[in-house]
């Protein structure tokens, strides 16, 4: 059989992965550590059967009418939010993802951000290294709140949320949960208690957001969820940055709503250097790195890549984000590895 045609947006930092790219597959490789444009994209995808992206690959309707043979769309994430599922759907394309060997961590960035906002951990070593530290000690110096013993609140109960929360058992803390559907086993086996969003907001001493974004969640966190949080209270995101209104977060910062916040992702991304989030001392900024660990990346990349092989092959990946696309494009019928 003559070999599927790939485009592959960026290298990706697994030998395995790309050894085996190059073994099955015909590999168009984006050789640059910069994303392609869209221009680029509509280019290299004209005559490509699969197509392994990034989160910063925004596959819309424009690429897939470029891709008239385009049988699967292998994404290097646990999000998808960057790609038409819909309409990839509707022509029989097959969306694969990488949940599950990023979650833990994530959740240990999750707690790294967290624990940092609380205890001024920036704040504090930029006081050294700066020259600011001129008392040896004092009683109020460098004041941060206690973590132990408070209340964390959950947006999005799945694989991630659930880390996050196992990990608070440590802390003795009470955690609250707010999802779309209720998740008994996860209350059974950690005593998370089910609220609503606005009673989760409402109660909690750090709220960390951890859901996918939708439609629904676009913007979930405004002006009116900023209000019902604590003045003492800090939030925190490692999910998307569309999730949170980020005017509406200036706002809450400006005006003192909230204590503080630790961001990994953003509505603009790369921040800019002069963006207001940047000018607040109770903020932790990272840069989308909460899966970046060296392992989690290569077990992203294997991931993303048997996914794609396993469709070119006419089997069911371990992680399809559409299913039913079978109905309108059966395996047999992608199938193009022997």
């Amino acid at each position: 059989m003559v070999k599927p045609k790939i485009y592959v947006t960026r290298k990706l930092p697994s030998e395995r992965a790309m050894k085996l790219l190059f073994e099955y597959c015909d590999v168009d490789l984006n050789e640059e550590s910069r994303p392609p444009t869209k221009e680029e994209l509509i280019e290299h995808v004209k005559d490509k059967d699969g197509l392994l992206c990034l989160l910063t690959d925004k596959i819309d309707k424009d690429v897939l009418d470029a891709a008239p043979k385009l049988k699967v769309i292998s994404t290097y994430s646990v999000g998808y939010d960057h790609i038409d599922v819909e309409e990839a759907t509707k022509r029989g394309i097959y969306v694969t993802y990488t949940p599950g060997v990023l979650t833990d961590a994530v959740a240990d960035h999750t707690w790294a951000l967290l624990l940092a906002v609380a205890r001024r951990l920036v704040e504090a070593d930029q006081c050294v290294r700066q020259g600011c530290w001129k008392i040896a000690w004092a009683p109020d110096f460098m004041l941060g709140t206690d973590v132990y013993g408070k209340t964390l609140g959950i947006i999005g109960l799945g694989r991630i949320g659930t880390a996050v929360a196992r990990r608070a058992k440590g802390f003795n803390m009470r955690i609250l949960y707010y999802d779309k559907e209720r998740k008994l086993d996860v209350e059974k086996e950690l005593g998370v208690e089910f609220r609503s969003l606005d009673e989760v907001l409402k109660e909690s001493d750090f709220v960390v957001i951890s859901v996918v974004l939708t439609k629904e969640t676009y913007h979930m966190i405004g002006e009116r969820e900023l209000r019902l949080m604590k003045p003492t209270a800090y939030l925190i995101n490692i999910a998307r940055g569309a999730i949170v209104d980020t005017n509406a977060l200036v706002k809450a910062l400006e005006e003192g709503w909230i204590a503080g916040a630790a961001l990994d992702v953003f509505e603009e991304e790369p921040l800019p250097k002069d963006h207001p989030l940047t000018k607040f001392k109770n903020v932790i900024l990272t840069p989308h790195i909460a899966s970046a660990t060296t392992e989690t990346r290569a077990r992203m990349a294997d991931l993303a890549v048997d996914n794609l092989l396993s469709v070119l092959k006419g089997e069911m990946p371990k992680h399809l984000v559409n299913p039913e696309v079978t109905k309108i494009r059966p395996l047999s019928e992608v199938k193009m590895i022997e």
